[in-house]
């Protein structure tokens, strides 16, 4: 399940460093690169909306053999892309098969955990997720300097042919034959409409969803603040980058112990108001002019171990009590997180701004979001 949920961000971080060179190598603008990763947010978030039904039809694991071909064949264009426009079209192919891996990995962990198990599991989750960003441009960045940056699509090639076999041979369905829902339109139409008025589903799910857009909006912005405007070397910008996702994963574990102790309906308040603070603490001092680069990381360090704390427990708490749209309800969750995060990453990209204002917006904008939508998903019945 690591493995699946690594897919999303091994994919945007391997080849970051890589951007220059694709740029060379394919004749393109920076530009032109840099939409390769835009069009991959678009298409994993869309394409999540059709595998929650899929699995919720065929079972868990026939929607991923389909999902991880295209996976492969999509990686292994990339490789051989003669330009950019190819990059970009197999870069959106890539999304939509990679998406598989996040919707059906949630909805496996709610097949077999109650809501605070699955909470506890969805927090190993994020382990993964919180160490594959810290790897992912490290291992691109050795296979750069070796092969050259199609040799990073190569290798993403052979993982995921890898990952194909391990789940024909390791994974279990775990989809309930009482639990399957008939695959038509109307049915499709009709869980998600009845996703979408519940209150409390779409309540904890956009609550976790605003946490995510505050990491998007930082990924975009950081590159050009710390480097460009605060003048770190890119060395120290990556350990700055690894420290940050390294309170991302301590939050997620220190939060799987305390949900041997208690729910998540409970560890969530306080992880919220923590994680406002923080973000209201980073813009006021950037309003008032006495912010700097120690402040400002350390604001970021908080933010991110509260967020090991939101994400896992209000996915678990978005996707109780969803029965049989469990695969459906994994995929709306996971199109409301990367949407949020593509607007708020687009949002930031748009700012002529280089100090640190952009991302203290996005940084108090979105917690206080977060914490308000949380307030009321805890009163829905």
């Amino acid at each position: 399940m690591g493995a699946l949920t690594a897919i999303g961000p091994v994919s945007i971080d391997m080849y970051l460093p890589a951007f220059p060179s694709i740029a060379t190598g394919l004749n393109a603008t920076h530009s032109q690169v840099e939409r390769t990763l835009a069009i991959y947010l678009i298409g994993m978030s869309v394409a999540q909306l059709a595998y929650g039904p899929l699995a919720d039809r065929y079972g868990r694991k026939p929607p991923l053999y389909g999902a991880l071909s295209l996976y492969i064949v999509a990686s292994a264009g990339c490789a051989i892309a003669p330009n950019i426009e190819v990059l970009t079209a197999s870069r959106l192919l890539q999304a939509m098969g990679g998406a598989a891996g996040m919707v059906i990995s949630r909805a496996v962990v709610r097949d077999h955990y109650d809501t605070q198990e699955a909470a506890r599991a969805l927090s190993m989750l994020m382990l993964i997720m919180g160490v594959a960003p810290i790897l992912a441009p490290l291992i691109g960045g050795q296979v750069l300097a070796l092969t050259g940056w199609r040799g990073i699509f190569v290798l993403i090639t052979v993982s995921a042919i890898i990952l194909l076999w391990t789940v024909s041979r390791v994974m279990v369905e775990s989809l309930r034959p009482d639990r399957v829902i008939p695959l038509s339109w109307s049915s499709i139409l009709h869980n998600y409409s009845q996703l979408i008025r519940n209150g409390k589903f779409v309540a904890f799910a956009m609550s976790g969803a605003m946490g995510s857009a505050t990491m998007f909006g930082y990924i975009v912005s950081s590159p050009r603040l710390f480097i460009d405007y605060y003048g770190i070397s890119s060395q120290s910008y990556g350990l700055l980058f690894g420290l940050n996702a390294l309170c991302l994963i301590t939050g997620s574990q220190v939060s799987a112990r305390m949900l041997k102790k208690y729910r998540p309906v409970q560890l969530l308040p306080w992880a919220l108001r923590a994680m406002m603070l923080a973000g209201l603490s980073a813009l006021g001092l950037t309003l008032s002019g006495s912010v700097t680069l120690t402040i400002l990381m350390g604001c970021m360090m908080a933010f991110m171990f509260c967020q090991g704390f939101v994400g896992p427990n209000s996915a678990a708490m978005a996707l109780s009590e969803q029965g049989n749209r469990l695969g459906s309800a994994s995929a709306l969750l996971g199109t409301f997180t990367i949407a949020s995060g593509a607007c708020a990453g687009f949002l930031v990209s748009l700012a002529s701004e280089t100090g640190p204002l952009p991302m203290a917006l996005i940084l108090g904008g979105c917690t206080t979001l977060s914490w308000l939508i949380g307030g009321i998903a805890r009163r829905r019945p």
